[in-house]
């Protein structure tokens, strides 16, 4: 006999099942904004948000590292994901210490090394499991529009115009750097372990980061939105990037919840 835990979440698992997409969709983001609410309740300092969000990113990191060098394989894993994130994350790291480097800055590079290893445990150490012909996705097809974006749309700073360019490129290249682990996963019909970890991480990450813009566009009423510069519209492209990279991570974030409560190792991806 299963125990009451057991007992308890194949319930939960059937109920919900029974239920349409719709009110499913309904249960998430009362969820969602249940936890908003409490995090808004017991986090008062802003900076602790995008804090949070790079502490969870560093630790998904690490157990990915552990996976590569513990089972020595890299099976799962998109080198091309991993590149993308380099790039953003350089980027990032390159203009927040020009502009004004901080804590922040320090956790981007943290970030970078970390990413840096993965990169050169794959093409180097590992490559012999890499599955290059499945990590296929034409790079340029997210970097381009990035590149486009970040120079239509981009903060104004008494610096000159190539860093916030810069600055814009790679955020909108952050919030779409995962769809190559995504497309990976999806083609394989598969999720290596360590690797569900680890994008489990990425999107509990993006939540706290997203919540942030969320908190405080309610408490400006919207303003906070076009804080910056006269009439245009960087900050609310900067939240609707976050929104855009929490969606693309939602729907594996929830069938990992949901095998995870069944007690089972996430194996294979509804496609």
């Amino acid at each position: 006999m299963g125990s009451k835990r057991d007992l308890a979440v194949n319930a939960l698992s059937g109920w919900l099942k029974k239920k349409s997409l719709k009110v499913k969709t309904l249960l998430g983001i009362l969820l969602a904004f249940c936890a908003l609410v409490a995090l808004n309740f017991t986090i008062r300092d802003p900076r602790y948000f995008f804090r949070a969000s790079a502490t969870i990113h560093i630790v998904g990191l690490i157990i990915l590292i552990y996976k590569l060098f513990a089972h020595k394989t890299c099976s799962g894993l998109s080198l091309k994901s991993q590149e993308l994130t380099a790039v953003f994350l350089t980027t990032k790291v390159g203009c927040s210490g020009y502009l004004h480097a901080n804590l922040h800055t320090v956790l981007d590079m943290i970030l970078l090394l970390l990413t840096l290893l993965v990169i050169w445990l794959i093409r180097f150490k590992l490559k012999s499991s890499y599955i290059k012909e499945i990590d296929n996705m034409w790079l340029s097809f997210l970097v381009v529009p990035s590149i486009i974006l970040g120079i239509v749309i981009h903060p104004y700073t008494s610096h000159t115009w190539i860093v916030g360019v810069l600055w814009a490129f790679s955020t909108y290249l952050e919030s779409i750097s995962i769809v190559p682990q995504l497309r990976y996963m999806q083609k394989a019909k598969m999720v290596e372990t360590f690797t569900g970890y680890y994008v489990f991480a990425l999107g509990i990450s993006r939540f706290f980061s997203l919540a942030f813009w969320i908190i405080h566009t309610y408490e400006t009423r919207g303003q906070y939105l076009f804080f910056w510069g006269h009439g245009y519209f960087w900050m609310l492209a900067v939240f609707i990037s976050e929104i855009i990279q929490s969606f693309i991570l939602a729907d594996f974030c929830y069938y990992y919840i949901k095998s995870f409560m069944k007690g089972k190792l996430l194996k294979k991806m509804p496609v």
